[in-house]
């Protein structure tokens, strides 16, 4: 057998060339993990560079917004009279609130903002967006941690079915903002108008969800019946907002009397059904980016 004929042997073996930068999308993020954490530790330390409380401020930020809320909604409008535990019902709102409005916000810059390392490293352009989710997360840590202890404080019991639907929530935001964060950061390389589209839409953030108000107080109005009801429980953040009080606050109530349709009916159901519909959308949101990464380079 001649070398030539070896030598196609072996070629016909090796795997077809791709490029470095080819990559199953989000699968490939998870197996380059390593890279993950490289860029997770990045964006911390860039954020903090040159501050004196560095991470502190994950903490002061989120108190200072809590008590200017509090202060108007709760006492000023008196809103700590009419529900129980009313501080506790709108600071784990805020959390969530909190969480996604940073993914979304920090996502959506994340490549434009690393288009440096874009032009000199062949890797996958999700990890981008996905290290913004996990360093909107770690932000998102200390919030919880207050949460945590003032729940604890005020008589905070928690049971299976509560821990359930704070789990449920949050693996329901985690989908929906990582899906936001890989579209839009997309999208934002072509269009930079839609950083600012995203920086106006988190202002409706705070009144979407029932955060200074209670679900109970739109239920019980006129509002409660027909569409409009059902159109605000189809936003997925909504969802994930009432999930996560059902875990942190409604324990904290006790044997206090709560309105009528506190939560609505079929939570948990509506929950399930959320996080499928927000999987879906994360699967699509991959396919739009994969059709506009191979011009990404090109356009930064």
């Amino acid at each position: 057998m001649s070398a030539h004929t070896v030598d196609r042997g072996q070629d016909a073996a090796l795997p077809p060339l791709a490029p470095p930068s080819a990559n199953a999308g989000l699968l490939d993020v998870l197996r380059r993990r390593y890279l993950l954490r490289l860029l997770v530790r990045k964006e911390i330390q860039s954020r903090y560079q040159g501050s004196v409380l560095g991470l502190l401020w994950s903490y002061v930020q989120p108190l200072v917004r809590f008590v200017m809320y509090f202060f108007v909604i709760g006492i000023v409008l008196g809103m700590h009279k009419d529900l129980p535990n009313f501080a506790i019902h709108m600071f784990s709102a805020i959390v969530v609130v909190h969480y996604f409005t940073e993914t979304f916000t920090s996502g959506t810059r994340s490549i434009v903002r690393n288009k440096a390392i874009i032009r000199k490293m062949a890797m996958p352009r999700e990890m981008f967006p996905v290290a913004s989710v996990v360093v909107s997360a770690i932000h998102t840590f200390p919030q919880m941690l207050i949460l945590f202890v003032a729940c604890i404080g005020v008589g905070w019991s928690p049971d299976m079915v509560g821990l359930g639907a704070g789990l449920l929530g949050a693996a329901i935001i985690t989908v929906f903002g990582t899906a936001l964060a890989l579209l839009f950061s997309g999208m934002n390389v072509f269009f930079r108008d839609f950083q600012n589209i995203v920086a106006t839409l988190t202002i409706f953030t705070h009144w979407a969800v029932p955060m200074l108000y209670p679900y109970s107080r739109l239920a019980n109005s006129s509002l409660g019946d027909g569409w409009f009801i059902q159109l605000y429980l189809a936003n997925p953040l909504t969802e994930a907002v009432l999930l996560f009080q059902r875990c942190m606050w409604i324990p904290t109530t006790g044997s206090a009397s709560l309105p009528p349709n506190t939560m609505p009916p079929h939570l948990f159901l509506r929950g399930w059904i959320m996080l499928v519909v927000v999987t879906v959308f994360l699967g699509l949101a991959q396919l739009a980016f994969t059709r506009l990464e191979g011009k990404i380079a090109e356009r930064l």
